[in-house]
Formats: C-alpha cells, sequence, structure tokens
C-alpha cells in the first residue's frame, strides 16, 4: 500500500498520545494495586505487558477474584478483546506491507490510539495509530509496577477516584467518535445491544455483540 500524502509520523502520533499518559497510568495502577493480591507481583506486571488491554485484564482479573479458574479468565479476556476484530477490519486498508506487515502493526490498536487515528472519511492515520500506543505503553506497564509496588499505601483505589476513572476514559473516546452520522447510528445501535444483553448473556458477550454494530459503518464505507 502506497504512503499517505497526508499521513502523520510516528512522532506526531506520540505527541498524540500524551495527553493519555495520565489517565492510562492511572487506571493501571488501580489495575496493580488489585492484581497484586490475586496473580502476585510478577505475573500482575507480565500480564500488563503481554496482553496490555485494560478490559480483558480487569475481566480476567475479575473471573478470578470472583473463584473462577484460569480458563474461565482466559476465556473472559477474550471475549473482552474481541471487539478488535471490528475495530482490525477498520483499519486494516490504512496500515502498509503484506499480511504479516500489517499483522504486526496491528498490535497498536488499541481504543484510544484508533480513536485519535480515525478520520471522517472512515480511513486512519497510520503515524497517529502506531505513535499514540507508545506513550500508552509506557504508562500502563509503569503504573501497573507502581500499583502492585505500592499496593499497601493503596489499597482502596476508590478513595483516590481511580475506580472512576476507568468508565471516564472510555466514555471521552466515544464523545469525540461521534462526529457523523454514521457513527452515531453505529453508536447508538451497540448502546441498544448492550443495554440488552447485560442482564442475560455471560460477561464479554454483550461487548461483542455490541463491537458488531461498527461492521455497519463499514460495509457502508
Amino acid at each position: 500500500m502506497a504512503a499517505d500524502a497526508n499521513e502523520s509520523s510516528v512522532r506526531d502520533g506520540v505527541r498524540a498520545g500524551l495527553p493519555l499518559v495520565l489517565p492510562v497510568f492511572a487506571v493501571a495502577v488501580s489495575f496493580g494495586v488489585l492484581a497484586r493480591p490475586v496473580l502476585g507481583a510478577l505475573p500482575a506486571v507480565v500480564m500488563s505487558i503481554v496482553v496490555f488491554a485494560g478490559a480483558a485484564q480487569f475481566a480476567s482479573l475479575s473471573v478470578l477474584t470472583a473463584g473462577g479458574t484460569a480458563g474461565a479468565a482466559i476465556v473472559a479476556g477474550l471475549l473482552m478483546n474481541a471487539r478488535f476484530l471490528p475495530m482490525g477490519f477498520a483499519a486494516a486498508p490504512s496500515l502498509r506491507g503484506g499480511p504479516f506487515a500489517r499483522a504486526a502493526q496491528g498490535q497498536a490498536i488499541v481504543d484510544a490510539s484508533w480513536g485519535l487515528a480515525s478520520r471522517r472519511d472512515g480511513t486512519f492515520d497510520r503515524g497517529v495509530l502506531l505513535g499514540a500506543t507508545i506513550p500508552q505503553a509506557f504508562a500502563w506497564i509503569s503504573g501497573t509496577i507502581v500499583g502492585v509496588f505500592a499496593g499497601a499505601s493503596l489499597a482502596h483505589p476508590e478513595r483516590f477516584g481511580l475506580d472512576a476513572i476507568f468508565p471516564a476514559f472510555y466514555l471521552a473516546l466515544l464523545v469525540g467518535e461521534l462526529r457523523t452520522d454514521r457513527s452515531r447510528i453505529a453508536a447508538a445501535l451497540g448502546a441498544v445491544i448492550a443495554f440488552v444483553l447485560i442482564p442475560i448473556a455471560p460477561a464479554g458477550v454483550p461487548v461483542i455483540a455490541a463491537s458488531a454494530a461498527a461492521l455497519i459503518g463499514l460495509r457502508r464505507r
């Protein structure tokens, strides 16, 4: 795929991602605090390095905290991360190279970077997508480390408002995406699907079903 003349550099993407460092760090601290008693210090840090997905990590942790098996925790994490399939389908045409190169670049797809890189015409700015993930990865991993090793003094993250940052973070991303009629229709449909399924479906399933609404916009492109 030829380079896009309007594509930002990875450095531009890093700058675009810098405002996200503080909220991502704060959420990661709360994960580290909650994960250490369940997983242990080293596994919690390794999980943030390997998985690097807040929603999936919190979902898996919730299963283990409730007494679920490791297998059930893995399934919960996979279900939460299944939303990256439609997101990947949407971003793939904007990436360069063959299947393996594009798959490698696709590892940079996280919610905030995907939202920042999204353009009004349905394409994605590759430089922003790749660059914005770099400071977020640093914040997520370092925040987990701080949470794990400062757990004694942060035993109740709700006292510092850390429990509210996670939903507020994703709400801000959603508001930023509601720029066109197509995106508003997809968001409304996704909200309805999730609202209907949350009381009756297993954890993770409402997220997958709701994210499928994004495919409507992709098909209309």
